[in-house]
């Protein structure tokens, strides 16, 4: 419970609901018991046809009466006492402190009678059936207004719990955000979706039932039992004797039900995994047509889920067994005794004084209505629990994420850097995902501010993670990137991406107005920019042309609704937006036909002028805008150089470009040479 107790002080933060929550709980403990009270004026006084008038006079009367019994009684022991032998002395003794103690209690019932008298004289009425209707009124009126005070309760405690869920979700966003990309490629999304939806919905839950069940059910519980205490507290100690024992059974379910719940969350998450792939890959499924595949792996996975959730319904399922059987066995220990104390009159039971005034027959049935009353919270804990558990469950999974801690991470005093204008330098880089499996090693590469580089290489020789170190993506296991002579680890993040601008290969679009999601990087600007923008990208024309409410216009989850080479030219408006002093060309022009190709092409001859420009392609078209070629394989820089250079010496370049403008159909001739 200790992650879902950090949740539960977000909870506390916000002070003056909670504080109104409780008040309001404690309205509807008081009248809960008040109304069971309501028992006691029922028996002794409604139903034998007296009123309340009537019925403390003659309480006072038989207490009076018994006080003068009592004593005369404690005076003839107290006479026996000089004749009875030492032996029997402690009996007599016995007798006449039992009889001193029945004085005294019936003197302060009188007390309390001659107190209360006064005002049932003059504010109620002398009649049996009014004192009735009266009774049965005030019943009424304090259900409601105990209902009132439960729907305020409800409603503040489900405001407390959703605004301290939202204060999680947004701390959790916020943290997941500030995480490295290596926290994500290990972590799929479909379980990051589970911990923000299903275990935070859980979170929500176990804070309602904490906040509500389980501040307002003891209230009640404690109003009842606080009153079985008054009228006869030893007796209340004889039920609760079965207390501990329930207290065991009920910690062993609760460290049951969490291991089981967790568990439960963690199949949820597969499930989660499961549709994420299937629908985001439909187009494959489909096109291999593999439904019934996929339809016996969600199968797989839901039957998982539903074993733990019937693992979790079994346990579930003793929870309220327990509680009621422990209330029943409370009950069944107070009835025998009290039915015997009243059936015989007596105030002792197996020589253990229980009462200091024998119980009578309303007294006892206002008793058991308390007992009963009290065991009514006791058998709702039952949901409480399970809840709990569950949210203690989903806290640690969520926490579990919350508490990591980045790799990437800004420095303690950050070097102030201005705008990029000098050089880009890797030093000896060196890095792998895995320590044990080096991804680069002993990279050397100087880039001059304005000059563009373009690496190439087979699949897998390292390019697109090479890129990824300038925005410190991540950083190298050894050796140091250097921009202007600053160590990138030196740089506040936010300054260094300030100047980069990033365009990939998948290129990804908000579900949002092309107008935003060409602004996403420069949220200042006016939309007049973004149309030049746009123009510049050369994606004005067909926004305005093509797109129903031009740059009103929704892209569609990912971009969905606009063609491979339409999302690229918005991808360029945005870099352009944003004016960067780098930018990063990630096989920019991979997904795109000829003719986007050709009209991107021409937009980054005259936008990458003035910029140092990192390119990443197979595409050896592109590699006409590039000052120098990197060739690059397994991870290390093979060569570097023009294009006629490295035709001439490198036989790997020679090879990449023999794929792309020598393959049949393809053409002999290559348009760097034109």
């Amino acid at each position: 419970m200790k992650n879902f107790s950090r949740v539960v002080r977000l909870a506390f933060r916000y002070r003056l609901t909670f504080v109104f929550s409780v008040l309001c709980a404690l309205g509807v403990a008081f009248l809960w018991g008040a109304n069971i009270g309501a028992v006691y004026p029922f028996v002794e006084v409604a139903f034998r046809g007296e009123s309340l008038q009537t019925w403390v006079k003659d309480e006072i009367a038989k207490s009076q009466q018994t006080i003068v019994e009592k004593t005369e009684e404690a005076e003839r022991h107290q006479a026996l006492l000089a004749k009875t032998p030492p032996k029997g002395r402690k009996a007599v003794e016995v007798k006449i402190s039992l009889a001193q103690s029945r004085v005294e209690a019936e003197q302060k019932a009188v007390q309390r009678y001659r107190w209360v008298k006064p005002y049932i004289d003059g504010y109620l009425p002398d009649d049996p059936f009014k004192t009735l209707a009266l009774i049965t009124g005030l019943l009424l009126l304090g259900t409601i207004v105990k209902d009132i005070f439960l729907i305020g309760n409800n409603v503040l405690v489900a405001r407390l719990a959703q605004l301290a869920t939202f204060d999680l979700r947004k701390l959790f966003y916020r943290r997941t955000l500030r995480m490295d990309l290596a926290a994500f490629d290990g972590q799929s999304t479909a379980d990051l979706m589970s911990r923000f939806t299903h275990d935070m919905e859980n979170v929500a839950v176990g804070l309602i039932a904490l906040f509500g069940k389980l501040v307002r059910e003891p209230l009640k519980m404690m109003a009842c039992l606080i009153g079985a205490g008054i009228i006869c507290w030893r007796l209340l100690v004889l039920s609760l004797l079965i207390a501990p024992l329930a207290a065991f059974l009920i910690r062993w379910l609760a460290k049951t039900l969490k291991r089981a719940n967790r568990r439960a969350m963690e199949e949820m998450a597969q499930i989660y995994s499961t549709l994420e792939e299937t629908f985001h890959g439909i187009k494959i499924v489909k096109a291999f047509t593999n439904e019934s595949q996929e339809r016996k792996r969600f199968h797989t996975g839901s039957k998982k889920y539903f074993q733990k959730a019937m693992r979790i319904a079994r346990y579930d399922s003793l929870s309220r067994p327990i509680s009621e059987v422990m209330g029943i066995l409370a009950i069944c220990l107070a009835l025998l005794a009290g039915a015997w104390l009243v059936l015989s009159n007596e105030t002792h039971l197996l020589g253990i004084s229980m009462s200091p005034r024998p119980l009578s027959l309303g007294s006892l049935l206002l008793f058991y209505g308390l007992l009963a009353g009290s065991a009514d919270p006791i058998r709702k804990f039952s949901d409480v629990f399970t809840q709990l558990q569950r949210a203690a469950a989903a806290s640690d999974r969520i926490y579990g994420r919350l508490d990591r801690e980045p790799k990437v991470c800004d420095p303690v005093c950050p070097v102030e850097v201005k705008r990029h204008r000098r050089d880009l330098v890797f030093e000896d880089v060196s890095f792998g995902y895995h320590p044990d499996q080096l991804v680069l090693e002993n990279i050397d590469l100087r880039i001059e501010f304005g000059q563009t580089v373009a690496l190439v290489g087979p699949n897998g020789c390292g390019k697109s993670t090479l890129a990824s170190l300038i925005p410190r993506f991540y950083d190298p296991t050894e050796g140091n990137v250097r921009l202007d002579g600053v160590s990138l680890g030196d740089m506040r993040m936010r300054d260094l991406r300030r100047q980069i601008g990033l365009v990939t290969q998948e290129t990804l679009l908000f579900d949002d107005t092309i107008l935003n999601n060409i602004r996403y990087g420069s949220p200042q600007a006016t939309r007049e920019e973004v149309i030049a923008a746009a123009k510049q990208a050369q994606a004005h024309d067909f926004v305005q042309r093509e797109l129903p409410e031009g740059y009103e216009t929704l892209a569609g989850s990912m971009g969905g609704r606009l063609s491979g080479g339409q999302r690229q030219r918005i991808a360029l408006a945005r870099a352009i937006l944003r004016d960067p002093a780098l930018i990063i060309l990630d096989e920019a022009t991979s997904q795109v036909d000829l003719e986007s190709e050709q009209a991107i092409h021409q937009v980054l001859e005259q936008f990458v002028r003035n910029r140092t420009t990192v390119i990443i392609t197979h595409r050896m078209a592109i590699l006409s805008l590039a000052d120098q070629i990197v060739v690059m394989q397994s991870g290390r820089i093979l060569d570097r150089g023009s294009h006629e250079e490295l035709l001439a010496r490198c036989g790997l370049y020679r090879r990449l470009h023999q794929i792309q403008f020598e393959e049949p159909g393809k053409g002999s001739g290559s348009p760097l040479a034109a």
